[in-house]
């Protein structure tokens, strides 16, 4: 039977933890949104565009490793069981975002080819 001290401080750790990662989130979006109203104030701010084909490229390479690898494992450790879909389900989510890049760089070479 674990000491209550013991008991303590396994509940009050996570806790800690928490508090202290929203503390630091919030200091640095409070600075980073200080940040960007001084460079809009000084006429220097310029937005950064988001490149959704690379994300979605690089997204979908990780997460369908990850799913390949989590199916594979489940298959060998249990055989085609419920806890397959915990690798289905990255992995489905990393073939879409292949295929969504696909077609959106392949759409992309017909608008600009012509």
């Amino acid at each position: 039977m674990p000491s209550a001290a013991a008991q303590v401080l396994v509940t009050v750790i996570p806790i800690v933890g928490i508090v202290m990662g929203a503390v630091v989130l919030f200091f640095f979006l409070l600075w980073n949104h200080k940040q960007k109203v001084l460079l809009i104030e000084k006429g220097l701010y310029s937005k950064i565009e988001f490149d959704l084909t690379t994300f979605s490229l690089f997204s979908g390479l990780v997460l369908t490793s990850i799913g390949a690898c989590l199916v594979i494992f489940f298959v060998i450790l249990e055989g085609f069981a419920y806890p397959v879909l915990s690798g289905l389900i990255p992995f489905s989510l990393g073939v879409s975002l292949l295929v969504f890049y696909t077609v959106r760089v392949t759409t992309g070479k017909k608008k600009n080819g012509q």
